[in-house]
């Protein structure tokens, strides 16, 4: 194999393959990329066996071929030359070593079989649409914050993608919840996407998949199945398995006569609750919130650290209520909110919280209270 790249593009493909890589392997060949020299492209393809991306980056290629590499190391000596240079890239086949050249600079890696290399098998997925990068970034960006880390609850460590019935119609849905918080987004339903089974698409895949959805005329071909799902481009094809399990019925969660309506300024909202939070103890973080007409204070108060309050003008016509929250969930809360104004609908001081965009109902939010 030889082929010249270069290092602008053979950085970003050497970027998104070393994320995929875990840096702990037990399978040596799992530590390394994959690279397949043909036609006037190059393929650079990673995966922890859970997902694999595969990119396409154009190149000159002299003598079509493959080999691997280890990704974490290709990917330093790449971020490590100069701006601009061509990256020549040599396999004679035989030596076990790819050569690296790149101006004055020279580099010898260590190479593995390409036999070796585990391919993801592609499966027959019986769901195909595609959507503008934009809408998918909107749909698993608001809702990832809610995304659990509890790994006994495996099946809450995604986000859950279906189609469903929204109050206009069918919608593309993403929900995630840890049991605190929970949070539900909504987008028109794409054509083709009306069989779409419900998928939980693992942590992993989200945060890989933003990578993806970066450039907003790009539109992003998406093919599910009851075990993998795939995100694909003209250059990057991301492919993952989605979570075995059933994700639970998040609607009964969702309060629906929840009537004392607080309407506050977003941004200011969450500074305040940041700034009054300073004090409050790592273990609970609790604040308060004190509800009366047109009034909101608040409050922190950690016995052994100090206390901390805040009013804000605030728009509210009902009874006096007070109500305790975690103050990290009310920031995560209060920061996916794209418009000026946050809207707070709440029941009691013992029950679930919604929270949405103003009078926006595509994307809600529900939050757990917490005793203060």
């Amino acid at each position: 194999m030889k082929a010249s790249i270069e290092r602008s593009a053979l950085l970003k493909a050497m970027s998104r393959a070393q994320s995929v890589v875990e840096r702990r392997n037990t399978i040596p060949i799992l530590a390394n990329v994959l690279i397949e020299a043909e036609g006037e492209t190059v393929n650079f393809r990673a995966t922890d066996l859970d997902i694999e991306v595969i990119d396409k980056s154009p190149a000159m290629v002299e003598q079509a071929g493959a080999t691997t590499v280890p990704a974490h190391m290709l990917h330093e000596i790449v971020r490590k030359l100069p701006d601009g240079a061509m990256v020549s890239l040599s396999d004679d086949g035989t030596s076990g070593r790819m050569e690296i050249t790149a101006g004055r600079s020279h580099f010898s890696l260590a190479t593995l079989p390409r036999e070796d290399f585990p391919v993801m098998a592609s499966s027959e997925y019986e769901c195909n649409f595609s959507a503008k990068a934009p809408v998918l970034r909107r749909l698993f960006d608001k809702a990832k914050f809610a995304i659990s880390t509890e790994e006994t609850r495996y099946y809450l460590n995604g986000v859950y993608m279906h189609a469903s019935q929204g109050a206009d119609g069918l919608v593309l849905r993403c929900v995630a919840t840890d049991g605190h918080r929970l949070a539900r987004v909504d987008a028109d339903l794409p054509v083709g996407a009306e069989e779409l089974p419900g998928v939980i698409v693992p942590r992993k895949t989200v945060a890989e998949l933003g990578k993806l959805l970066g450039d907003d005329e790009a539109s992003i071909a998406v093919s599910v199945s009851e075990t993998k799902i795939r995100f694909a481009t003209p250059e990057i094809t991301l492919t993952s398995k989605v979570i075995d399990g059933t994700f639970p019925d998040y609607t009964r969660v969702i309060p629906t006569n929840n009537t004392k309506r607080l309407e506050v300024d977003a941004a200011e909202f969450a500074r305040a609750v940041d700034r009054v939070s300073t004090v409050s103890s790592e273990r609970s973080r609790a604040v308060k919130l004190s509800l009366d007409e047109d009034r909101l204070v608040l409050s922190v108060n950690a016995p052994d650290s100090g206390a901390a309050e805040e009013e804000l003008a605030v728009a509210y016509g009902d009874e006096h209520l007070e109500i305790g929250f975690n103050a990290k969930y009310l920031l995560e809360i209060a920061n996916q909110v794209d418009r000026e104004n946050a809207v707070f609908m709440f029941n009691s001081s013992g029950d679930p919280t919604l929270m949405r965009e103003g009078n926006d109902d595509s994307a809600i939010y529900v939050v757990m209270p917490m005793r203060v």
